[in-house]
């Protein structure tokens, strides 16, 4: 579950191109509830990885009914795809939305867990992409390694595709200063790490100020959260998807 601390900076990424900020703004009820989204989202994803496959499939169906009707056009005042036409099941927006997750959970699995070897981080890459094809993206757009993977997210950031335009500006705000009255007491330090976590443009483009000092509390608060995720009670550390299953298994009866 701690994961969800990197879903700050998952969600933001997503919304740093246009077209999914458009999608986003359009469709969704975004300012209500902002991780309402990223829940549907992570949901379906412990559902296909830990639940029976009826359960599994019938997440999928209701990602792919949502993506069936949003599409549209993107704002004219966009820095970025001013006025093109998107569509939800666009290949090249379901891979980024893809490659922002999984490059979010490395990040915040070795900034909240524990440091991840290579091998580690190549096994995980790789199942990845089972679950990318489930979601409906040609494996011929995949990158295939873990190199081409990180290859793949430095030309995007770095390039002139992923900008943080007027409508991501005005999203992000909604993801940063939520309004349940629950979030009002984790938001300050929620606005911290998703800033520490993002890439500099991307802090830089949301106007989220980070420096030398901030980033060493940051690593404080990191090694804090190591220590204590292993104390913490299954209950609260693990996806109920996971712990469901976990409970069906012959050898934990």
């Amino acid at each position: 579950m701690i994961l969800l601390a990197a879903g700050g900076r998952a969600l933001l990424m997503q919304l740093a191109h246009p077209k999914v900020a458009a999608g986003v703004d359009q469709y969704s009820h975004f300012q209500k509830d902002p991780f309402a989204r990223l829940y549907r989202t992570m949901s379906v994803m412990w559902s296909i990885v830990f639940d029976e496959e009826p359960q599994a499939r019938a997440a999928l169906k209701g990602i792919e009914k949502v993506h069936a009707r949003v599409r549209g056009e993107v704002d004219s005042n966009e820095e970025s795809f001013a006025c093109a036409p998107y569509d939800a099941n666009e290949q090249d927006l379901l891979l980024w939305v893809h490659a922002t997750l999984v490059d979010s959970a490395i990040v915040g699995y070795g900034h909240f867990v524990a440091p991840m070897t290579m091998a580690e981080k190549k096994a995980y890459y790789d199942d990845s992409k089972t679950l990318a094809g489930l979601f409906g993206i040609d494996e011929k757009l995949l990158p295939t390694t873990l190199d081409d993977f990180e290859a793949y997210m430095q030309r995007m950031i770095g390039g002139c595709e992923i900008v943080v335009g007027p409508t991501a500006r005005k999203l992000g705000r909604e993801v940063l200063y939520a309004r349940p009255w629950l979030f009002k007491l984790i938001g300050p330090i929620f606005r911290f790490v998703t800033a520490g976590l993002l890439p500099d443009k991307l802090r830089d483009g949301y106007g989220l100020k980070w420096n030398e000092r901030r980033e060493g509390i940051l690593a404080g608060f990191s090694r804090m959260i190591r220590a204590l995720v292993p104390l913490t009670p299954g209950l609260i550390r693990v996806v109920p998807n996971a712990r469901a299953a976990e409970r069906k298994r012959p050898e934990s009866r």
